[in-house]
């Protein structure tokens, strides 16, 4: 019975300059649908002068924050904290790109009140960008994977006890071995036999055999368990087959430790 554990994603970063070109490319779009909207007034800019002043200032302002962010920023530790230090932190320094950038292209006033009050401006865009950004480039979440692969048994290992059966299912798969007072019931792919032996001198028998004994009165083979179902460290097995094998809270561990 082997375990293999598979992640099912590896969190590779691309490589730096496709990276960029990617961070470049979202940018130019945000700064080009800005340009669109026109807020805050811009569309009254001339010409195609509000493309130029949006485009400028989500590349440049975004440039500003991307460089935050990867410095600063990421000692904040979670997406919504880095997101917070780096979206505040780089308003100060955007903000007076943005000021620039309206005096240059449209003659905007250049003064502290003026800065001031293109402040919250800048930082309520700011924010959504850095946002999405951060959530083109989120990591996703490494989910390992846990199945349990069990391996055919050897010939040997169940054939002390399938000696004990008939002809016909001699050969047949074996699925569970339930005990009834002094004879078993063998239940295998051919039907059910009933076998007169004691259910230790079977578990002996059958101690070889990829199997888990799940009740003082049930033995299952690994490969026919289909699920379990477990309710207050109690639990039932779901077999080949249709049948229903009771679980124990003394041999849960065993079905537990085995992915069940």
């Amino acid at each position: 019975m082997t375990r293999l554990s598979l992640s099912l994603s590896d969190g590779r970063r691309p490589p730096a300059w496709r990276r960029g070109l990617a961070e470049l490319g979202l940018l130019l779009a945000v700064g080009a649908f800005m340009g669109t909207i026109g807020p805050y007034g811009t569309d009254a800019l001339p010409g195609g002068h509000v493309y130029v002043y949006w485009i400028a200032a989500i590349v440049g302002g975004g440039m500003i924050g991307i460089a935050l962010d990867e410095t600063v920023g990421r000692l904040a530790g979670g997406f919504w904290p880095r997101l917070a230090v780096s979206s505040v932190l780089m308003t100060p320094a955007v903000t007076l790109l943005v000021m620039m950038l309206g005096h240059w292209l449209a003659n905007q006033q250049v003064s502290p009140s003026r800065y001031l009050n293109l402040l919250w401006q800048v930082l309520v865009i700011s924010a959504p960008v850095m946002a999405l950004r951060a959530l083109a480039w989120r990591r996703p979440r490494t989910v390992v994977e846990t199945r349990t692969i069990v391996a055919p048994p050897l010939p040997e290992a169940e054939a002390a006890f399938r000696r004990r059966l008939s002809a016909r299912r001699r050969s047949a798969r074996l699925i569970a071995v339930e005990a009834h007072d002094h004879y078993l019931r063998v239940h295998t792919d051919a039907g059910p036999e009933l076998v007169t032996l004691r259910f230790a001198d079977a578990l002996a028998e059958l101690a070889g055999a990829h199997g888990f004994r799940t009740h003082r009165s049930w033995w299952v083979a690994a490969d026919a368990i289909e699920a379990v179902r477990w309710r207050r460290g109690v639990g039932e097995a779901r077999l080949a087959g249709g049948l229903a094998a009771p679980v124990s809270r003394t041999h849960a561990p065993s079905l537990k430790e085995a992915g069940w």
